[in-house]
């Protein structure tokens, strides 16, 4: 994979991450993350596994590889986003509190942690 070709995936993974993480994620998913099984949670997971598809399609890996990282992704975002989820309720932390900030920072250091890992196995997949 050449210098370009990983900036580019890199980059299409931060469009993803933007798409499905904030401007196509609805009330009813941030509602119902939390709650372990929840369609909202499954629903929200579910676009970002989808669109890690299109994101990783184009590079020399197999449809079965493409898809199989798709859904570490899925079972990852899921349960980062249950985790943070849980562990504000259990804190009790608001908007208005720099806990609740830490905490959604870790969590997008989390998702951006994935995306890492993602393309580290694609290099050395393909």
């Amino acid at each position: 994979m050449t210098p370009a070709t990983l900036l580019i995936l890199i980059l299409l993974f931060q469009v993803k991450h933007l798409l499905a993480d904030f401007i196509w994620q609805t009330g009813w998913m941030v509602r119902n993350k939390g709650t372990y099984g929840h369609l909202g949670g499954i629903a929200h997971a579910g676009l970002h596994g989808l669109l890690t598809v299109p994101v990783l399609i184009w590079t020399p890996m197999t449809v079965l590889t493409v898809v199989g990282l798709a859904a570490v992704e899925f079972v990852l975002h899921y349960h980062i986003d249950w985790t943070k989820d849980r562990l504000l309720r259990w804190s009790g932390w608001s908007p208005q509190e720099k806990g609740y900030w830490g905490l959604t920072g870790l969590d997008q250091f989390a998702h951006q942690v994935t995306y890492v890992a993602i393309v580290w196995l694609a290099l050395g997949i393909v």
